[in-house]
């Protein structure tokens, strides 16, 4: 007698595989953001300021603080993949999350105190793409995961 029940468990839906491979990014920034060389002026990397010069592929400020948030998302991401619903739930909530980074970004000055994270105008503008990126991923493949579970 063969069952099936092994093979369905394992079939991931496309806003499941979407949230994997976005969770993977996200722990691939984060790792990438603690290793010299790729992240430029790494001696100069602090735990949360906008005094870092530190930045990830010379381009993205980055401190420990921010290396850590993306390791977070990225745990996140690869937790939340094992239900469509949960999976639906980390891109719609996690771009609506950096649209508000993005718009954070946009209004603080990148020098004052406020900028903790820290970021600077290439972070807020790939915070942007990343909200609606994600959002978008969320909506349109989650569409289909919840029609197919209704039925």
């Amino acid at each position: 007698m063969t069952t099936h029940a092994g093979t369905s468990r394992t079939t991931r839906t496309p806003v499941q595989k979407a949230a994997v491979a976005v969770g993977a990014v996200f722990l691939l920034v984060g790792i990438l953001g603690f290793i010299p060389g790729i992240t430029t002026h790494y001696d100069t990397m602090s735990f949360a300021s906008h005094h870092s010069e530190a930045k990830l592929l010379g381009i993205f400020q980055v401190s420990v603080l921010h290396n850590l948030v993306h390791l977070a998302f990225g745990v996140a991401g690869l937790a939340l993949a094992r239900t469509a619903s949960a999976a639906r739930t980390y891109l719609l909530a996690g771009g609506a999350i950096y649209l508000v980074l993005w718009l954070y970004g946009m209004f603080i000055g990148h020098d004052s105190a406020a900028n903790f994270v820290p970021v600077n105008t290439a972070d807020n503008w790939l915070h942007f793409f990343l909200g609606i990126g994600m959002i978008a991923l969320g909506a349109l493949l989650g569409r289909s995961a919840t029609t197919t579970a209704r039925r």
